[in-house]
């Protein structure tokens, strides 16, 4: 039986406190959400942090010491810390996190892109930061940094480390990106390929899309890549519903989506877990333990990292 690994994204930079008050927010929060995904069954945790005093996606890792210890302590699941964070932040500030606890795994973007959500003004109006509706309506004019220097960057600066990376690649273009890595020796087999669908300025949703980014990745990383998906928004379970089936891993969480079903949010990062486990078990399928996925990605184990420091 295929064991399938599922990431769970517990909060991300792009919803705001006011448009879900299931989203943690709270370092405290931010630890019992990843906790119970780690619970309901998922592989990994994908990990961000919020300002404790307004929600605002930041990179401090003074933040991130205020719950990756109780995460690490509390579960066996593989910590991914983010080396995004929020288009709004410099390189310096993205990549502290990583550095500073020195992770099994981190997140790396294969690209600068167009990176917009203000569409959700269409749903979410009433906000009670001052910076929620202008974060929002402001990425109309976002640009997601990461050059080839800014990504040469990151790989160079933890190569020491022993940290591998989840690869996010949001276009076609941005395989491309990861083989020429690769090529040059930055990036080191086996190829965690992270494809993500449905974020305005990226590749679109549909299964023509899917199907594209899996005959490209093939072609370009062979059997020395490990596929995995996330759809944004209602496109979640739909999108990883499609990539099992395909033969890859899946991603969910509050950070892609709100939503547990249509018109009703999610409750917890957990019961999206729980949802997704079920469709894996509807297809046959067995969902990877963090030992099993330590083997398949060639991780450096958690006694290894900082994160519980």
């Amino acid at each position: 039986m295929r064991k399938v690994i599922v990431t769970c994204a517990v909060t991300g930079g792009i919803h705001t406190p006011s448009m879900s008050p299931h989203l943690p927010v709270m370092p405290e929060e931010i630890a019992s959400s990843a906790i119970e995904a780690a619970r309901a069954g998922a592989t990994i945790v994908h990990l961000h942090a919020r300002d404790p005093e307004n929600g605002r996606p930041t990179q401090d890792p003074g933040v991130y010491r205020r719950f990756l210890p109780s995460i690490a302590d509390r579960t066996d699941a593989i910590i991914n810390i983010t080396t995004g964070g929020s288009p709004v932040l410099t390189l310096e500030e993205r990549l502290a996190p990583a550095l500073t606890f020195q992770p099994e795994i981190a997140s790396l973007n294969m690209g600068s892109m167009n990176f917009a959500f203000y569409e959700m003004l269409q749903r979410f109006s009433c906000f009670e930061h001052d910076w929620e509706e202008p974060y929002v309506r402001g990425s109309d004019d976002y640009i997601f940094r990461n050059t080839f220097r800014d990504i040469a960057y990151i790989l160079e600066s933890c190569a020491a480390l022993g940290t591998r990376f989840e690869v996010e690649c949001y276009d076609i273009g941005h395989l491309y990106s990861a083989a020429h890595f690769a090529d040059r020796g930055l990036l080191k087999p086996p190829f965690f390929i992270q494809s993500v669908f449905g974020i305005r300025g990226g590749i679109g949703a549909h299964p023509e899309d899917v199907a594209m980014m899996r005959r490209t990745a093939d072609r370009l990383f062979g059997d020395d890549y490990v596929w995995s998906v996330l759809g944004a928004g209602r496109q979640q379970m739909p999108i990883a519903t499609m990539s099992a089936a395909m033969g890859g891993n899946v991603r969910v969480g509050l950070e892609d989506s709100l939503w547990g079903e249509p018109g009703r949010l999610a409750k917890s990062n957990a019961e999206q877990v729980e949802r997704i486990i079920g469709v894996l078990h509807g297809l046959s399928l067995e969902v990877a333990t963090p030992q099993d996925a330590r083997k398949i990605l060639q991780l450096k184990g958690a006694a290894a990292t900082k994160v519980g420091a």
